[in-house]
């Protein structure tokens, strides 16, 4: 074996498992968020995972060689190249706009916070990407909207079909009493 070989070792077992971890969680994740967290302290980021615990997502720092080799054995494209420097990743599971407002709104509040960008449902997303998304009203909004939606030819239908025997009844009472005078 000469000098400038380099000997491949086989990876630890421990990393093995976090890389087997990360895979599982961008396997059943809808969106994956790229974040950088330098100079964040631990209450902060404490504070986040709180903030984004109601829409289902999971704020995890990773180190980068194992997070990129874990995007690559699943295939996302485009999430690689946001692991550079001190990056977390957030995992969504349940409403993917609430996450993203969520986490806007701690960049907001915590400056050191800094959004690089995502995947979602296998699309990369910019940061500004992942703003936008942010102002999406919540999914509960959505649904009442859309309910409100359903209901409205609903509530004219039937407020026409009430006003069809009250008006033939005013009309006929008018007939009574023009009959009567």
């Amino acid at each position: 074996m000469s000098e400038t070989a380099t000997v491949e070792r086989a990876p630890r077992p421990e990393k093995v498992a976090v890389v087997e971890e990360i895979v599982g969680k961008l396997s059943g994740a809808q969106a994956v968020f790229v974040s950088e967290y330098r100079g964040l302290t631990v209450c902060q980021l404490a504070s986040i995972r709180n903030a984004l615990r109601p829409s289902d997502a999971e704020h995890v720092v990773y180190k980068n060689t194992l997070a990129k080799l874990a995007v690559n054995q699943v295939g996302l494209e485009g999430l690689d190249e946001l692991l550079v420097g001190p990056s977390a990743l957030t995992f969504v599971k349940g409403d993917v706009a609430g996450a993203a407002k969520a986490l806007r709104d701690s960049a907001r509040t915590l400056p050191a916070l800094v959004l690089k960008g995502g995947v979602l449902g296998g699309s990369p997303l910019s940061a500004a990407d992942v703003t936008a998304l942010a102002e999406l009203p919540s999914r509960e909004e959505l649904l009442a909207r859309f309910a409100g939606a359903l209901q409205a030819p609903l509530v004219k239908t039937a407020g026409l079909l009430q006003a069809l025997p009250r008006n033939f009844a005013y009309g006929l009472q008018a007939l009574i009493d023009k009959q009567a005078a």
